[in-house]
């Protein structure tokens, strides 16, 4: 499997190992502090699990922000200030969900794009698809703009559905990475590594960048599936918040320290951010 080079950052490895990026995701757009009291709401508390996490080997933040009642946001003064925040005590790298999480519409979330916090910013093809006549438009106006684009994909639906538009242009090709969501339609909300396999069969011989995210104990287990099939991994409490034997994680941070020592031991290393 070959996998696209190129990273919206700068990084450099320093350790005779295969490096890899590693994404954390420390809080989503629903979870609460009744979920695990150490989840990161606040501008300032997930810039600072950014920066412990970033000590731990996290390369990149994939950041949502909450509104004063604690509700999924997609306010660009808000994420302004969250990249206040962050560029005050870390240089971790920042991307900012545009995530709909079945409340903001299209419009919604081009605004957000458009008002660019970060020249990073994850987007899901089937929700900017609710507004097919306007697909094209959105997703060029964002590349326009310089805005390096990682396409969230739940199944191999939406991936073929995303390769399909780069092959037509809809799409721009400069923008070819890609999350894969492992497990999301599972009965338990439970990934296995063999949730894998099927987007790596529809990816076939395609130039990606492609990196994975997985739900519940099972999420080191499959990360490394990742990692020995040229991926990436990202890992965080969006996604889970248990140790692989079931015990509840402290906090971000752990989850990632854990899975780099797990990495280390296959010969696995995250690229170290450069300032």
């Amino acid at each position: 499997m070959k996998s696209h080079s190129s990273t919206p950052f700068l990084c450099r490895n320093t350790h005779m190992s295969t490096a890899f990026d590693l994404m954390v995701a420390p809080n989503g757009a629903r979870l609460t502090q009744s979920d695990h009291p150490a989840l990161p709401l606040t501008t300032r508390e997930i810039a600072h699990t950014a920066m412990a996490c970033a000590k731990e080997g996290a390369t990149a933040v994939h950041a949502h922000i909450r509104d004063a009642r604690g509700q999924h946001s997609l306010d660009a003064a808000l994420y302004h200030q969250l990249m206040r925040d962050i560029a005050a005590i870390s240089s971790i790298h920042v991307q900012f969900s545009t995530e709909a999480a079945g409340i903001f519409d299209v419009a919604t979330q081009r605004t957000c794009l458009e008002a660019a916090p970060s020249q990073d910013a994850s987007i899901a093809l089937r929700e900017i698809a609710r507004d097919p006549a306007n697909l094209r438009a959105i997703y060029h106006a964002a590349a326009d703009k310089g805005i390096d684009m990682q396409h969230i994909v739940y199944d191999t639906h939406d991936l073929v559905a995303l390769l399909d538009h780069f092959e037509t242009g809809t799409i721009p090709m400069q923008s070819r990475r890609v999350l894969c969501v492992l497990g999301r339609y599972s009965h338990d909300l439970t990934s296995t590594p063999q949730d894998l396999d099927p987007f790596l069969k529809a990816m076939g011989g395609h130039d990606l960048n492609w990196m994975v995210c997985a739900f519940g104990r099972h999420e080191q287990d499959c990360l490394m599936a990742a990692l020995d099939a040229g991926g990436h991994a990202r890992i965080g409490f969006e996604n889970n918040r248990l140790t692989p034997d079931g015990s509840i994680l402290p906090d971000n941070a752990a989850s990632v320290a854990s899975f780099v020592e797990r990495a280390a031991k296959s010969g696995f290393s995250p690229k170290q951010v450069t300032s």
